[in-house]
């Protein structure tokens, strides 16, 4: 899924990579756990804390590829939902003053749910919905703090 964000791909990236600014354009996004210089860097190893809904979890990122200003790949682990997740970057063409941002969740066919399993259908639909507020979510704030 992607978008296109009315903003330069300089501040895009910022947004994406500063983990002050991703605790106020994430909602889900609570605090950084521990200290992390460079975010984000190969093989970087990072902990988050989330909120989904009223329940706080801790979420364990792993940075697999940096590009900076074009990629960002990471390994998520969010209880027992592991996912691959790929932010791209571009610039659209005849837009100079905007970016296109896509995001691309991996995840497996089924997952495991207390009493049972997610089929893929389900999990289709679950990361559908994540992307897409993801996507809006960081739009807006690059829209509105540039």
């Amino acid at each position: 899924m992607s978008t296109l964000i009315t903003t330069e791909r300089d501040r895009l990236w910022r947004a994406l990579t500063t983990p002050s600014e991703l605790i106020r354009w994430d909602d889900q996004i609570v605090a950084l756990l521990d200290p992390v210089p460079d975010y984000p860097r190969l093989g970087q190893q990072v902990r988050w804390r989330y909120r989904i809904g009223s329940v706080p979890i801790v979420v364990h990122q792993i940075i697999q590829e940096v590009q900076p200003g074009e990629r960002l790949q990471s390994a998520i682990s969010r209880g027992v939902f592991c996912f691959g997740e790929t932010y791209t970057l571009a610039d659209e063409v005849g837009l100079p003053d905007r970016t296109r941002l896509s995001l691309k969740v991996v995840a497996s066919n089924s997952m495991p749910v207390v009493g049972g399993l997610m089929d893929r259908f389900a999990i289709r639909r679950l990361f559908a919905e994540m992307i897409d507020s993801r996507l809006r979510a960081v739009q807006k704030w690059c829209e509105n703090h540039a």
